[in-house]
């Protein structure tokens, strides 16, 4: 369980390093999280990991290039009031789509943890797609109370809160949703199915 929270939580590294930086400037934020962004994914290719259906860290490089060009050609822009809003909503927004086109940006991360033979499963599917739901869910729910906030100028006690929230929920549910899935689907279909269902 453990080494799977550390999985997930590196996906995010580059958004903590911009929430971390964006303190001494937005832009710097911007774009010391870009720098982590890229060298994860070079880190990932020498490791050998396929490029494909990586959404997540691609989704990424694209926000924080965006987000580095906007901040340091408009320093001053209200927007920057608005990064914790902007950042989930970016998340949720790369998880719904990673979900509509049937490649859930958690699919990835199970890999690294599930043997090869379980990867095409429909059973290893469903649980990426639900997990990955409850990841864009939160995100969407956490964008919005985060603009809420902002808007409302309630302050650190309130956001900060809401961010932790709006991480450590899904990580809690990723936790232990894909062991009752597991154990469901085999009460389903019975003791001839039961090899192979890691993720």
């Amino acid at each position: 369980m453990k080494r799977g929270i550390m999985n997930y939580l590196r996906s995010f590294i580059p958004w903590l390093v911009f929430a971390a930086v964006a303190s001494f400037g937005w832009q710097w934020g911007a774009l010391a999280a870009l720098v982590v962004s890229v060298v994860l994914l070079v880190a990932d290719r020498a490791a050998g990991l396929a490029p494909g259906a990586r959404l997540l860290e691609y989704g990424t490089i694209v926000f924080f290039v965006a987000l580095a060009i906007l901040a340091f050609a408009r320093p001053d822009s209200g927007l920057q009031h608005y990064g914790g809003a902007l950042s989930t909503g970016w998340l949720a927004l790369i998880a719904w789509v990673s979900i509509a086109v049937r490649r859930p940006f958690t699919l990835p991360i199970a890999r690294k943890m599930a043997p090869p033979e379980v990867w095409a499963t429909p059973l290893f599917l469903r649980i990426n797609v639900v997990i990955t739901a409850a990841w864009a869910l939160s995100f969407t729910l956490t964008s919005a109370a985060q603009a809420a906030v902002t808007a409302y100028d309630l302050g650190l006690l309130v956001s900060l809160p809401l961010q932790i929230a709006g991480f450590v929920l899904p990580i809690r549910f990723t936790a232990v949703y894909p062991d009752r899935a597991r154990a469901r689907f085999q009460r389903q279909a019975g003791p001839d199915i039961q090899e192979g269902m890691a993720a």
